[in-house]
């Protein structure tokens, strides 16, 4: 279950839910199948945030928790920005991270840039990976290819630290969204993923 809270007018695009919906189907072992559960909340009146104010965010909202075979993920779409501007996604727990809309809006969609749907599933993904233990964060590599804290040094790779922040739209005019590279996907099988 993905337990997804949204500024009100900063919820993700549906093209983007779906995108990583299929990318969690492709790579995790969930028969039961992966749903969303959707809250709208007000703004904080935040044009900043630290993990601090995200935790207390989620304190607030967050519908549930992991428990048997269920695994419930936490992500909140922000209507303002990371501490350090140009931060598209961070993860701050273990089932828990936060996308910045309003950064991710403001480097998606004009003339020279990729399209929102494009960046806000790259960013989406990335995090996700993060809570399924890439790069060496509890999913052990099969192979060493950590780099820049908790990334991977496979530049083309959806893992790569500029991923998550605005440098990767530099790279993405042709609407690519990137993939798990080998060693990443070799790590998540190893784990029990595919």
């Amino acid at each position: 279950t993905i337990n997804l809270v949204y500024v009100e007018g900063h919820q993700p695009t549906p093209e983007a839910l779906i995108n990583l919906q299929n990318f969690l189907n492709d790579r995790l072992n969930k028969p039961g199948g992966i749903n969303y559960v959707y809250k709208s909340i007000s703004s904080p009146g935040k044009s900043t945030y630290t993990i601090d104010e995200l935790r207390e965010i989620e304190k607030g909202h967050r519908t549930g928790y992991s428990k048997k075979k269920t695994l419930v993920a936490f992500i909140y779409c922000a209507d303002g920005s990371y501490t350090s501007g140009d931060v598209l996604g961070i993860a701050y727990g273990n089932s828990s991270f936060a996308i910045f809309q309003k950064t991710i809006e403001e480097n998606s969609g004009g003339l020279t840039q990729t399209d929102e749907v494009t960046l806000e599933t790259t960013v989406l993904e990335h995090e996700f990976a993060h809570l399924m233990g890439l790069v060496d964060n509890g999913t052990k590599m099969v192979n060493g290819h950590s780099s820049n804290g908790k990334h991977c040094d496979n530049q083309e790779c959806l893992m790569y630290y500029a991923t998550e922040t605005t440098s990767i739209t530099a790279g993405m005019l042709g609407g690519q969204i990137p993939s798990l590279d080998a060693n990443c996907i070799a790590d998540l099988r190893k784990n029990g993923g595919k």
